[in-house]
């Protein structure tokens, strides 16, 4: 696989993909500041149409992923959801390497990895 960066967010309580989670990419400088990349919402497969960094892109650093959780589950006409925003931070050593950062949700928690 090509080096970049991808995600892709699977609700584990309804049994499949979460389409419509709006996912920003920021990168974080040494004093911890952090500055927005891209952005983009997740398709009907619960995954971006782009990766969120190509292989062009790919930077060694600190970086994060800040999932839109809660507006998702208020899309879903859920009554209440204890997450609203689950960010993800991580470090890219290896610009030459492809990182695929998974969110596994359900409404009360979440995982996440790095994936193949």
């Amino acid at each position: 696989m090509t080096a970049g960066l991808t995600t892709h967010v699977l609700d584990t309580s309804n049994e499949g993909p979460a389409p419509g989670v709006e996912v920003t990419l920021q990168r974080l400088d040494e004093t911890g500041e952090a500055e927005t990349v891209t952005s983009g919402v997740t398709n009907d497969d619960g995954r971006l149409d782009e990766p969120l960094l190509t292989a062009e892109e790919m930077a060694t650093g600190t970086y994060q992923l800040l999932f839109d959780v809660g507006a998702y589950y208020r899309l879903q006409s859920a009554e209440s959801s204890f997450l609203d925003t689950v960010p993800v931070r991580f470090s890219i050593d290896e610009p030459n390497d492809h990182y695929h950062v998974p969110l596994l949700l359900s409404q009360g928690g979440y995982t996440t990895y790095r994936g193949s």
